[in-house]
């Protein structure tokens, strides 16, 4: 057999189970790098668990994190289908942090699977199939989605499944993935209802009609009852940190700025409506792996069937992926239209034209390749012309295989896990030891890391500076402003007045960490403008902190350049 006949005309049942484990090894081979990285150390926490994760050891040890403002509002704001299966894996015997890094391989095999078999819908081609889900799990590999185990790790499985069986008609199933978003990513509900609307759109030519297909309004309609159910709790369940952040209070927060711990606003229009980021239409790593580039070809070749033949062999459930980018894209407007109150834009185009791209790359490459083996197995009169049309012909086949499969080779860091190393487990290991309600102030960016490896709570921490509710931000903000006012003030009156207003127990400061750079120089402290020019003034002016007299006859611990101060020793002094 042939090899254009072994790899796009072999559908024999061998083939589906050949390629299918193909993909899977794939699959398994990169989940297996991440494991290696998440498993390096006992300190190892991905970046965005610590935001989403760290709370969930009240699972463990309902004791933990009490009147934790903090933790509170970070377990408020987690779907319930996100911190049902978490409880479930405590339940079961799991460790919280532990299980977040076993779930990624498992999110990657589902999503592996569910992209194989939407692949099939659309272009029946064993190989094409196997194309595809690899380029989708390098590009997922490549980003820090799927390892996070937080709720956007999740849309991929969910909404691919989706899109399966919406593809095949099969309202059940189809169904149940979106009751199943909206348990887990609830933003991916809208997108899964303009899908169910716009395919009552029927085209003729370039004429659009609505559909007459009674069955066409029962699938619609019985799908938009599901998402509308599963989207009332939402509505009706007000949270208690609200009301969502509008439009003219982020533009008045530095946070929002370009260069601020949110960053959402842009200079100029085009990264800020276009470019990757929070408010961008199109993320940054829409082509990585590069291979993805091929996706735009897709229509050209859709259209060049005498060049390339095997393109006739793609199905009409190809209108999925126009359908999904206009549906996408209208949601960012309105998203945009009525800002955050849909949560971010980029939420609504990212995911998706990540998917779409993925998917018309694979269909591409598998096109192509097709069209160049057939040229290399043509018979041509045997003369210099032919010879080198047909070495650059298999140059090009060659490269184009070789960056399907080998493209990760020539990644640095690939997997991208973000993972985060904790360089001072002494300190962990002395706030793990004192009692579960101190509450630690610091201003140093290792508290980021100090609830999740710790399990003790934070007053303040860049890490979960997260800026949409402004019930929770409003006081967070403030506690910022006032400890770094208690920080450098040289009032001893005003650092006692910060102890007893938030009730601080332990307060965590650096070597450098009363020196006017220390707050000029950071870019999350900085933010905090007025208080901070008002900090460097007095410093610059020979200004000496109250709680430098403090720092070695109140310490309680010291290891590099860390020292914690005991605030009861500062009461009573």
């Amino acid at each position: 057999m042939k090899i254009r006949e072994k790899l796009f005309q072999d559908t024999s049942s061998r083939a589906w189970r050949f390629w299918f484990i193909v993909t899977l090894v794939f699959a398994l081979s990169y989940s297996i790098l991440a494991l290696k990285k998440a498993f390096q150390g006992e300190w190892v926490v991905q970046d965005d668990a610590r935001q989403h994760v760290f709370w969930m050891m009240r699972y463990v040890n309902p004791n933990l994190f009490p009147n934790d403002l903090i933790a509170d509002y970070f377990q408020s704001v987690a779907p319930f289908g996100y911190s049902s299966l978490y409880r479930g894996a405590v339940a079961l015997g799991f460790d919280p942090l532990v299980f977040n890094k076993l779930l990624p391989p498992i999110i990657g095999i589902v999503t592996t699977c569910y992209c194989f078999l939407l692949s099939k819908e659309i272009l029946p081609i064993p190989f094409g199939c196997f194309a595809t889900s690899l380029m989708l799990n390098q590009t997922l590999w490549m980003k820090d989605d799927i390892i996070s185990g937080t709720p956007r790790a999740f849309v991929y499985p969910f909404f691919l499944a989706f899109l399966y069986y919406f593809a095949k008609r099969s309202l059940v199933p189809c169904c149940l993935m979106i009751a199943f978003l909206g348990i887990f990513y609830p933003q991916y509900v809208f997108v899964a209802s303009g899908l169910l609307i716009l395919q009552l759109v029927k085209w003729q030519g370039f004429k659009p009609y609505l559909s007459k297909e009674s069955k066409d309004y029962y699938f619609c309609f019985i799908g938009l009852g599901v998402a509308f159910f599963v989207l009332l709790p939402y509505v009706l369940n007000a949270s208690e940190y609200g009301p969502t952040i509008t439009r003219a209070e982020a533009l008045e927060l530095p946070d929002f700025s370009p260069k601020g711990r949110s960053k959402f606003f842009r200079l100029h229009w085009w990264s800020y409506i276009i470019g990757g980021g929070r408010a961008g239409l199109i993320p940054r790593s829409l082509y990585t792996p590069a291979t993805l580039v091929f996706g735009f070809f897709l229509p050209w070749l859709l259209g060049a069937t005498r060049s390339f033949p095997l393109s006739k062999s793609v199905r009409p459930q190809v209108i999925i992926l126009p359908q999904l980018m206009m549906v996408s894209v209208g949601l960012f407007i309105v998203a945009h239209a009525v800002l955050f109150k849909l949560h971010l834009p980029s939420r609504y185009s990212g995911h998706s034209l990540r998917i779409v791209i993925t998917l018309a790359a694979g269909i591409a490459v598998t096109v192509i390749l097709e069209a160049l083996i057939t040229q290399l197995e043509l018979r041509l009169p045997n003369n210099k012309i032919s010879l080198v049309r047909k070495f650059l012909t298999l140059g090009l086949a060659l490269a184009i295989a070789i960056s399907l499969v080998c493209y990760p080779s020539f990644v640095k860091r690939f997997p991208s896990t973000k993972y985060k190393v904790g360089t001072e487990p002494e300190l962990y290991q002395f706030f793990q030891q004192q009692p579960v309600d101190i509450l630690i102030a610091s201003l140093a960016m290792e508290t980021d890391n100090i609830p999740t490896f710790s399990q003790r709570s934070v007053l303040v921490s860049r890490e979960y500076a997260i800026p949409y509710h402004m019930g929770y931000y409003r006081p967070y903000r403030q506690r910022v402003i006032d400890l770094i006012e208690a920080q450098f003030s040289p009032d001893i009156d005003v650092v006692t007045q910060f102890i007893n207003k938030y009730g601080v127990t332990h307060w965590l400061v650096e070597d450098a960490g009363f020196a006017a750079d220390y707050v000029a120089k950071n870019r999350w402290r900085r933010q905090h403008q007025k208080i901070t020019q008002e900090v460097v003034t007095n410093l610059e002016q020979g200004a000496i902190p109250a709680l430098v007299a403090y720092k070695n006859s109140c310490a309680v611990f010291k290891h590099a350049q860390y020292t914690v101060i005991s605030t009861e020793c500062i009461l009573r002094n």
